[in-house]
């Protein structure tokens, strides 16, 4: 499939590139640079952590349930409109949260920045890939990456230092800032008439999409702490599942669909986004659990654990432009291949850390997994949005942000139970207990048998992939 690009000079391109990356950096910095300030809102709200920690939680969960909504409003009210919009609501929600009162209002306006999130992560890259031709979509598209990952590099530093230098307000206060330059570089230089053409929008279709999206994350986040076998953790789940049969319903039904499920009739697209999945559940998860290894197990202070911690994301900034290039040149399928074969290989040596492990060790193993995500995601990314035509290049924005926060919250949710259980039960002691109190050995047994899982999920991911690219005809040819 051919498809067609906005006729903008390379300089005019690079600018919209640089908006959507901003968008991206400033959804993504706050996403992670919140968390190292939640002890100051224990102190000053003078609230337990569990009520705190859905100052995260709020925000994760309204960008999830409305990405693939996002997506669609793009596509039929046109993507310029609703980027600037998102900005705006994105301003709007960290101002609010700079000035919120107390607690509960904190989470509730955390929640409005979780929906300017999820509109400058979906959209963010649809418009790069409509104004980008097919030639230099990859570059494109690896640049865009590598900031948001630099985002999620930098959040916590950046959080930390502002925290120090003024207060915890002016972390949300700093977002102000940058969406504000953000936006108007994005009125300056993102063109109109980026929308399909349709003015109708699938009302039901958004309500179960929405609906499911938003009961399967609450049952995968409560399910943590009030397991997953509670009654209402079940009816979480329960009404998720009836919500997702209803949306498929209606989507059969509907003319114009919020998801086309046609779309996934497209390999490109399908497999892209199912092992897209599969790499963040896994790197979700094993980030999760590193830090309970590293500082009880190893016994390293935290301002260490972080810098050693950082390697994955900091390699990944570095590689994915050069793996955007190498799309460009050789296809995306191939060096798809290549990133994941990187990643089952790091897994595979991250695998082997013990109670002993040196930091040369453990930079060594870690060091495949940084490389093989950033040779990956990159076409990986570029294959998807490529296999839309325009008027749909909104929704598959939101779907591939849909599976990178999803797969956040199902690699916490699932593999850190796991290892609690896996823990606990390796050191004899009764389901439930705290397993960061379990003895060393037990520990890192548990994380072993994480890792068998995550070694699992990846090299189906490879396998699919090696699929894709084996069945087409000429090998470097994309969609």
């Amino acid at each position: 499939m051919t498809r067609a690009s906005f006729d903008l000079p390379p300089h005019r391109r690079r600018q919209v590139l640089a908006a959507s990356a901003l968008g991206g950096f400033a959804a993504t910095v706050m996403a992670t640079g919140v968390n190292v300030v939640l002890p100051s809102m224990v102190d000053v709200f003078e609230a337990p952590f569990a009520t705190v920690q859905w100052v995260v939680l709020s925000y994760l969960l309204a960008a999830i349930a409305l990405l693939p909504v996002i997506g669609r409003l793009g596509d039929v009210l046109g993507k310029r409109r609703v980027f600037l919009t998102g900005f705006v609501v994105f301003g709007v929600g960290s101002a609010a949260c700079a000035l919120a009162p107390s607690i509960e209002v904190l989470i509730a306006v955390r929640t409005v920045q979780g929906v300017g999130s999820a509109v400058l992560t979906a959209l963010g890259l649809a418009l790069v890939t409509d104004v980008f031709p097919t030639s230099e979509r990859g570059r494109a598209v690896g640049v865009n990456g590598a900031m948001i990952s630099a985002g999620v590099v930098l959040g916590p530093s950046l959080g930390g230092l502002i925290a120090d230098l003024a207060s915890w307000r002016w972390v949300f206060g700093a977002g102000v800032v940058v969406v504000a330059v953000g936006w108007y570089l994005a009125w300056r230089v993102v063109p109109g008439g980026l929308a399909a053409g349709s003015r109708t929008f699938d009302v039901p279709g958004a309500v179960t999409i929405v609906g499911a999206l938003l009961a399967l994350s609450l049952a995968l986040t409560t399910g943590q702490t009030s397991g997953f076998a509670a009654p209402g953790v079940l009816a979480l789940f329960a009404g998720s599942l009836l919500l997702a049969v209803a949306f498929v319903v209606i989507e059969r039904r509907v003319a114009e669909p919020v998801v086309d499920l046609d779309l996934f009739r497209s390999p490109a697209l399908s497999i892209g986004l199912v092992t897209g999945l599969g790499t963040f559940v896994s790197i979700s998860g094993v980030i999760l659990l590193m830090p309970f290894y590293l500082e009880g197990v190893l016994g390293y202070a935290p301002r260490q654990v972080g810098l050693l911690m950082a390697v994955v994301p900091t390699v990944l900034v570095i590689v994915a432009p050069i793996a955007g290039w190498a799309a460009d040149r050789f296809g995306e399928r191939p060096v798809t291949v290549v990133g994941l074969s990187s990643v089952l290989l790091g897994y595979l040596l991250v695998g082997g850390l013990g109670e002993d492990t040196t930091v040369t060790r453990y930079l060594l193993s870690f060091l495949p997994v940084g490389l093989g995500m950033g040779t990956f995601q990159t076409p990986n990314n570029s294959a998807i949005m490529g296999a839309v035509r325009r008027g749909r290049s909104g929704t598959a924005g939101g779907l591939l942000a849909l599976t990178r926060n999803l797969g956040q919250v199902l690699g916490v949710a699932v593999l850190a139970s796991v290892w609690s259980a896996r823990t606990v039960t390796r050191a004899g002691e009764s389901l439930g207990s705290d397993a960061t109190l379990m003895p060393s050995a037990a520990q890192v047994g548990g994380l072993h048998d994480v890792l068998l899982i995550v070694q699992l999920i990846i090299a189906a991911s490879l396998a699919l992939a090696i699929w894709d690219w084996w069945r087409t005809p000429r090998a470097g040819t994309e969609d």
